[in-house]
């Protein structure tokens, strides 16, 4: 050990290593001398890949917007790391780092969420023993995590319920609420690539972390060093048992109530869907789902396998079109209307649906969003389940950065929209604000309360969601579950397919409907990714440029207002207080706006450019001018941020 400390002290002061990676390589050796360490270090120095040895200790990893997510495996995977090799040509071992998602820092997690859920119910008075759900979903390691962390954390004092097999993100919210939990943690990097994994925990409401909870957590992970620990006698530990059946069950029962007219799809019963998994977790529910309701489902059969290389796409990721082309090429020889698919961990959702032309046709984010919303709130109102009334004890939430026209939809109905942080937990936060403000004697039992009944409730009692969603593909129309759930999102969107079908309109043609209506929102997400240690810095060196010196005109059009999210107050119209966060609007005198913000999961800065043409404009032209136009604009405006960007980087 002290050869190999003498290497990394030379390299350090030659500027091979950073000075944060250097320390926390020492520190790491000492409170981890594990021979496997050891020599996967030495044989990255024996190699002189000083950059790879800075990017898996040039910091802790941390929670970000979703908890942590990592590198599992290395972009040079050492011989020691490969070992015997593992399941679906992976690696016998996670890649070792601090900065890593390995074995040593989901140990240390679950250490320090079991040591932090201890300290909660003590200070809450609760002399309780700590029950945790673990779900995992088909990347690799993640069964591997999911049985170390449920040891782990057994060892340590916790009961835990364990899946039997991989599962959607919102089962595992659900079975938190329904299980009476204290937390549950998926291990799941969503739709990152097939190297990276993560473990992302939803608190006692089911809802993803938030402060102070991220920050207590993190502070006792962080004073963990090793990943040993001491097992409680055998009398004090917990127990390892599967979730119950039922559970699944009531989650598959409560997501099919969600549709609003069954009719709608009893006499639409030939519209034709392609659904794909992407090999991920959406292929154990939604195809059930989708036939169960009465769609004709048909799966991409090389895209059934769960399997963590994701071998049929360079992404599994349903917000990139190549992901679906397998789908698609389905789609076309079946004669198939739709084509949906679902992220590794089933809680995002991507389409494509035939037009006019049949031609298949992607939709974005936003536009599958808003198609959603304007279905329901239209619904509900000629249901008479929304009327004039109630419609005050109505709400839709979205973020900051998805589409206008969602605002637009919500206003024209009566019906207040909220705006929120990026990060689905947001939106969770305020589904708990309502639940936690009903009386007593309804709170008592509102878990086990259906659909049906839990919207009455909150209509006279409370407050009812309509729809929540975010333009990164995630939705949902629901509280019995609190994270975005594809599994219902599929429902929803196939439901609102067979509504367009039974008044003779293409789902393209309903959405040109809303645009004449409300406006043309036309809305580009970029992104400049820049990994490892010098990418972090360049992502802060930018985020300060464009806040100490935000740009006065942009693409020939002046500046008129900025919001700086990490340097103003702002509440929203609940007056609940938005936290500082780094982001920035900026908004120009042509009308034309964009957001800047980095990744809280992935190594990037992301861009968001927001065009608008209103119905006048549109009805002085025609439709497609004012798309084209509109269009046009803003894809001029990305090219000079891409410019201007470039300029900050220097």
């Amino acid at each position: 050990m002290k050869e190999l400390l003498s290497i990394i002290e030379n390299a350090r002061s030659e500027g091979k290593i950073l000075e944060s990676a250097s320390i926390n390589i020492n520190e790491f050796i000492h409170a981890n001398p594990l021979p496997l360490y050891i020599n996967v270090i030495k044989e990255l120095c024996d190699q002189k890949l000083w950059e790879e040895l800075n990017d898996r200790f040039y910091k802790k990893l941390s929670f970000g917007t979703g908890g942590l997510r990592g590198r599992t495996i290395g972009r040079n995977i050492t011989t020691s790391e490969q070992g015997k090799g593992g399941p679906n040509e992976r690696p016998e071992h996670t890649c070792v780092g601090t900065n890593m998602m390995n074995t040593f820092n989901v140990s240390r997690a679950t250490m320090g969420l079991v040591f932090y859920l201890q300290d909660w119910l003590k200070n809450s008075s609760k002399n309780e023993k700590i029950r945790l759900v673990f779900c995992y979903d088909t990347r690799h390691f993640s069964k591997d995590f999911a049985e170390l962390c449920s040891k782990v954390a057994s060892e340590l004092g916790a009961d835990v319920f364990l899946f039997e097999s991989h599962k959607a993100t919102p089962v595992m919210s659900f079975a938190v609420r329904n299980l009476n939990c204290h937390a549950g943690i998926m291990i799941t990097a969503s739709h990152n690539p097939y190297h990276d994994n993560g473990y992302k925990v939803n608190f006692s409401d089911g809802a993803a972390i938030i402060p102070p909870h991220t920050d207590g957590i993190i502070t006792r992970v962080n004073k963990i060093l090793t990943e040993s620990y001491k097992p409680l006698n055998i009398s004090d530990q917990g127990t390892v048992k599967p979730v119950p059946q039922h559970i699944e069950n009531e989650y598959l029962n409560r997501v099919k109530s969600l549709i609003l007219c069954p009719n709608v799809i009893k006499e639409n019963n030939s519209l034709k869907i392609v659904f794909t998994s992407l090999h991920g977790t959406g292929g154990v529910h939604a195809p059930l789902l989708l036939k169960e309701l009465g769609f004709e489902c048909e799966t991409v059969k090389e895209q059934d396998s769960p399997d963590g290389r994701f071998p049929t796409v360079d992404s599994p990721n349903p917000e990139n079109g190549a992901s679906l082309k397998m789908a698609i090429d389905l789609a076309k020889e079946k004669g198939a209307e739709i084509v949906i698919g679902t992220d590794p961990d089933c809680d995002r959702m991507g389409v494509a649906v035939k037009g006019a032309s049949g031609r298949l046709e992607l939709l974005t984010g936003n536009q599958i969003g808003s198609l959603l919303l304007y279905y329901r709130i239209k619904t509900l109102f000629s249901l008479e389940i929304l009327n004039s009334d109630n419609a005050k004890n109505a709400i839709v939430i979205k973020t900051f950065v998805t589409t206008g026209l969602q605002q637009a939809i919500a206003e024209k109905f009566g019906v207040n929209i909220i705006n929120t942080l990026t990060g689905f937990k947001y939106i969770s936060q305020k589904l708990s604000k309502y639940e936690n403000n009903l009386p007593q004697g309804i709170l008592e039992n509102y878990k086990s309360l259906s659909v049906k009944e839990a919207r009455d409730v909150q209509l006279v009692n409370g407050t009812f969601m309509i729809f929540g969603g975010e333009e990164s593909y995630g939705y949902l129309a629901c509280d019995f579950t609190r994270d975005k759930d594809g599994n219902g999102a599929v429902v929803l969107f196939a439901e609102t397919a067979a509504y367009a079908k039974s008044i003779g309109k293409t789902l393209i043609e309903l959405l040109d409907d809303i645009y004449k209506e409300f406006g043309y929102f036309i809305e580009i997400n970029k992104s400049k990714t820049l990994e490892g240690a010098d990418g972090a810095k360049l992502i802060q060196k930018l985020v300060k440029s464009y806040s100490e010196d935000p740009p006065t005109e942009c693409h020939s059009s002046k500046v008129t207002k900025i919001i700086n999210f990490a340097k103003e107050t702002i509440v929203d119209i609940e007056g609940d207080s938005i936290p500082k966060e780094n982001m920035i609007f900026i908004y120009l005198e042509d009308g034309r706006h964009f957001a800047i913000r980095p990744s809280g999961t992935e190594p990037k800065i992301k861009f968001y450019l927001f065009g608008y043409c209103s119905p006048k404009e549109i009805s002085a032209t025609n439709l497609e001018d004012a798309k084209e136009t509109t269009n046009n604009n803003i894809s001029s405006l990305w090219d000079w941020i891409q410019k201007d960007m470039d300029s900050r980087l220097e």
